[in-house]
């Protein structure tokens, strides 16, 4: 080319990409000091030029991006720096592209800083389930109504409902984990298409990086986009799980429920009526899980070309750093909403009295008791709940004669007894009931797992951070720094 972009191609399309540098600086200086390193040590590099250029180079990666001079007027910001290395030391900066593509650089740099953001998300998430099991814990004997369509169904507790929430976090976290081991894996040597000869050792390549391994075929290295639609799908889950939870709180700490109340420090008070105060924290959670949602339609439509073109990665590059920063913070959002939350347990209670949550456990008393099907004892039951103030002995004995024609005799006293919220509730001692003894073994199974999770994610950044701390290095010493 012999002139430069046309404006309005600039404006469209280099401005897009550039906006995304600050998201791939730091990366694109540690990608291009592992390429300068490498070339290096396998003799590419001339002696003049070793020192010039991977000084140059440290220099580059030390630099805010601010101060790069990152310019859509240039292209994309590969270009950008090229230019920044030729100001430096001219025409010997043309040797950083021996045996690698721009498109190579970028693409290294985009699963260097996306893989970062995984481990941050799955230590995030394993603090939001070791939040979540905390207040269960805490509410194991708070009763409540648990709702289905926001209706009354049966006794729980505070404690069994929080702790539903934990399960599809970790799974999420799990999710996340395995979708890393794909991203964490090394394209350099895989050129646009077929490679290089200069890099023939591409496991070592992606080892020296941090990566767990290299792509095996060079075209699935370069072009694929699979791996980053699953993690973008993943960390959407883990905030959709989130939304709903948000949803519920809302309604639970609106004045006609009055289940919870947010800590002061997660609410925003109304200018006009004195007294609001707004669940702020919760409308966060909702729109960050709408905007992913988003997000990940868009990521799905621009991927639905034909191979190897750049517009599967070039829309990818700022928007899912951007969309795991999102979930990232909206995570740690949510655990403090939770680990400050407040439960009225007068109020709770209060509404399990008024209802009728006890009716599934009569309508399966009656079907023991009288030997009958379960849908003629529903029948009853049902029967007596729209026609009777209360589910007693008489109401039943009555509900029973108009559905069975046989007046069904209960002792009172006994019933009122086995139907109380406290005894339907201890009666849940299977596997994932609401008893304590079915809770106690299910809260310390989440920390166990969330504290594994946290572990290995630990693990994976010691190593890459090691890997990194080493290429910088090794580019220190060959500078003679």
């Amino acid at each position: 080319m012999t002139g430069g972009p046309a404006e309005e191609l600039v404006a469209a399309g280099h401005s897009w990409e550039m906006a995304d540098a600050p998201w791939l600086h730091h990366a694109l200086g540690l990608a291009d000091l592992a390429h300068g390193v490498e070339l290096s040590d396998r003799g590419i590099l001339p002696d003049r030029v070793r020192g010039p250029l991977l000084g140059a180079l440290l220099d580059l990666a030390a630099m805010p991006a601010d101060a790069v001079g990152y310019d859509p007027r240039h292209g994309e910001p590969y270009a950008s720096r090229e230019l920044h290395l030729l100001a430096r030391i001219g025409e010997d900066a043309g040797w950083l592209r021996a045996g690698r593509t721009r498109r190579e650089a970028v693409r290294t740099a985009f699963r260097i800083r996306v893989r970062t953001q995984i481990l941050d998300l799955v230590e995030a998430a394993s603090t939001l389930a070791s939040t979540l099991a905390g207040q269960a814990e805490r509410h194991l004997g708070t009763l409540m109504p648990d709702y289905t369509y926001l209706q009354q169904a049966q006794p729980t507790t505070f404690g069994h409902y929080l702790l539903s929430f934990a399960d599809p976090v970790l799974r999420d976290a799990v999710r996340l984990i395995a979708e890393y081991g794909h991203v964490n894996a090394g394209l350099a040597g895989a050129g646009a298409a077929n490679g290089s000869p200069i890099l023939d050792d591409r496991e070592a390549t992606a080892r020296a990086l941090g990566f767990d391994r290299a792509i095996t075929h060079t075209r699935d290295a370069m072009w694929q986009t699979d791996p980053f639609m699953h993690v973008l799908a993943a960390a959407t889950s883990l905030l959709l799980t989130q939304d709903k939870l948000a949803e519920d709180l809302e309604i639970f700490a609106s004045a006609e429920f009055g289940f919870v109340g947010l800590a002061e420090a997660y609410g925003r008070p109304s200018i006009a009526m004195p007294h609001k105060r707004n669940p702020y924290a919760l409308t966060v959670i909702r729109g960050s899980a709408g905007i992913m949602l988003g997000r990940l339609t868009g990521l799905t439509a621009v991927i639905k070309t034909p191979s190897a073109r750049s517009d599967n990665l070039v829309y990818l590059y700022g928007e899912l750093p951007r969309a795991l920063d999102l979930t990232h913070r909206a995570t740690r959002l949510t655990s403090g909403v939770i680990r400050t939350l407040e439960a009225d347990a007068a109020r709770m209670r209060q509404a399990l009295d008024t209802g009728f949550t006890q009716a599934a456990d009569l309508a399966e008393l009656l079907m023991r008791r009288f030997d009958t099907d379960y849908r003629t004892a529903h029948r009853v039951v049902q029967h007596a709940v729209r026609h009777s103030a209360a589910l007693d002995a008489q109401a039943i004995a009555h509900a029973a004669g108009e559905v069975t024609g046989n007046r069904w005799q209960l002792d009172d006293a006994q019933l009122q007894a086995t139907l109380t919220p406290e005894a339907l509730v201890g009666s849940r001692t299977g596997l994932g009931g609401a008893a304590p003894s079915a809770m106690t073994p299910m809260i310390e199974r989440v920390r166990e797992q969330a504290a594994e999770l946290s572990a290995d994610a630990a693990t994976r950044r010691a190593a890459v951070h090691a890997a990194e701390e080493a290429i910088r290095a090794r580019a220190r010493s060959l500078a003679g720094r």
